[in-house]
């Protein structure tokens, strides 16, 4: 069994970078966008957001590198948390943990003052 998402999309706000103490975090959201012809025959465009954290290395490349619009291609694994809020109701968050990101819109110049195009 295989538990793997790809993602191609665009980011919905600047990457949070944090530390943990252990390692940095990245969060971030995409939104992937599909269209399609309603019962009606009328074009309809659909968008999902999706949670997105990555660790590490990848954290800091992401969070330097990516900001709010930049388009995005993201490997990882779904994996849902549970928590409580204040209020002590249980509350479940389904996210991607990315293991490879690859920055799609990479300008040409920056590319030639050596800033990376893609992160894994």
């Amino acid at each position: 069994m295989k538990n793997l998402v790809i993602l191609i999309g665009n980011l919905g706000k600047n990457p949070e970078l944090r530390n943990t103490g252990k390692t940095s975090v990245a969060n971030f959201s995409v939104a992937t966008s599909e269209t399609f012809k309603d019962s009606e025959g009328k074009q309809q465009k659909s968008t999902e957001w999706h949670n997105v954290a990555s660790f590490g290395t990848l954290a800091d490349t992401v969070a330097k590198y990516l900001k709010k619009g930049s388009k995005v291609y993201v490997e990882g694994r779904l994996k849902t948390r549970k928590w409580e809020d204040k209020e002590g109701v249980t509350r479940y968050t389904t996210e991607v943990i990315a293991t490879e990101v690859k920055f799609l819109d990479a300008k040409r110049e920056d590319a030639e003052q050596g800033e990376p195009a893609a992160a894994a």
